[in-house]
């Protein structure tokens, strides 16, 4: 599993939410475009944490963010053709808010004070946390991510969110 993002404009949200399955079709003509070239985080469309997106999640819900990141908030669909549950979306006034939190909490103050057994015990995934330097594993995804909903928040755009 990993975890998806899609910056729409507002105009772009009214519509994945009237229709669905266009919003599936502007996903896949994303994620196309982008494998012909690779934009940093910034200046992408179309954001993967990849296998992150667990740690992620947990730090997260242990540092009590005000905005479900991971998962998103709203679904606008079925997940069946989406991957792991349903695809949800974020606002814009939700974006700038996650933004906000994810710019003023660094990796470092995510992982205060967990240890990496508890990371295993939990079952996060990739459950290899006891490997030395494994907590530093996830820093370039937070980093990137925190990024993506920077440039997200500027443009004031909304966030498709979504496992596959």
């Amino acid at each position: 599993m990993i975890g998806e993002y899609l910056r729409v404009t507002a105009a772009e949200l009214d519509r994945v939410i009237q229709d669905p399955d266009w919003a599936l079709g502007l996903v896949e003509e994303v994620q196309d475009a982008k494998e012909e070239s690779e934009p940093a985080p910034a200046e992408a469309r179309h954001f993967s944490t990849y296998k992150a997106w667990d740690m992620l999640r947990f730090l997260m819900a242990r540092a009590e963010f005000p905005v479900n990141v991971i998962h998103g908030e709203e679904p606008f669909a079925e997940d069946e053709d989406w991957g792991y549950g349903p695809p949800r979306y974020l606002r814009p006034e939700r974006v700038r808010l996650a933004a906000e939190a994810l710019r003023t909490t660094t990796y470092a103050q995510l992982f205060s004070g967990v240890d990496p057994a508890e990371l295993t015990s939990a079952e996060v995934n990739p459950l290899r946390w006891g490997e030395p330097g494994s907590l530093e594993w996830g820093r370039p995804w937070y980093d990137n991510l925190t990024q993506f909903f920077e440039a997200a928040a500027r443009a004031d755009d909304a966030m498709l969110v979504w496992l596959d």
